[in-house]
C-alpha cells in the first residue's frame, strides 16, 4: 500500500512527494491537488497527476482531464486498487506552441503480479487558462 493511503495525512503531507521532485509532498503536488496552485507547464501538470494517482485524489485526475477525451467513469480509467506506484521517471517534455505540449515518461509500480513500468507519451492542451491532459500513447517496453 501506499505511504499516502488515500487521502493525506499530517505525516503524509511532510513525506517526499511521490512525483520525485526532492520537495515535500505539503510544498509540491498537494498545493496543485487542493487547488492552491495550476499547473504551469505540462511537466508539472504531468508530475501533479502522477502524484494524484499514487495518492488516490480521483477528483484531481478528473479536474485535470480534458473533458473531451476523459471518459464518463473514471473508474474505467482507475488502476487495480492493489496497484502501487513507486516512482516517476520524465524522459522528455516539450512544447508544441503556447496551448499545446507532451510529455514523455515512464512510471513504475508494484502489483500483485509483480513490477512493471507504463511507458507512455502525453499530450497536454491549454484550455480556459489551464493545462489539461489530453491523452497519450503507451509505448512498447
Amino acid at each position: 500500500m501506499s505511504p499516502f493511503g488515500q487521502a493525506p495525512t499530517g505525516s503524509s503531507l511532510s513525506q517526499e512527494c511521490p512525483c520525485g521532485s526532492g520537495k515535500r509532498y505539503s510544498m509540491c503536488c498537494h498545493r496543485l491537488h487542493r487547488g492552491g496552485a495550476l499547473a504551469e507547464t505540462p511537466e508539472e501538470l504531468m508530475r501533479s497527476r502522477y502524484a494524484a494517482y499514487a495518492v488516490g485524489d480521483w477528483d484531481y485526475i478528473f479536474r485535470t482531464w480534458h473533458p473531451g477525451t476523459r471518459p464518463d467513469d473514471l473508474g474505467v480509467a482507475a488502476p487495480d486498487p492493489r496497484l502501487v506506484w513507486t516512482g516517476l521517471e520524465i524522459e522528455g517534455t516539450g512544447l508544441d506552441d503556447d496551448t499545446h505540449g507532451w510529455v514523455a515518461f515512464r512510471a513504475s509500480y508494484r502489483s500483485p503480479s509483480g513490477d512493471g513500468v507504463l511507458a507512455e507519451h502525453s499530450r497536454f492542451e491549454v484550455r480556459a487558462g489551464r493545462w489539461l491532459y489530453v491523452d497519450g500513447e503507451i509505448a512498447d517496453d
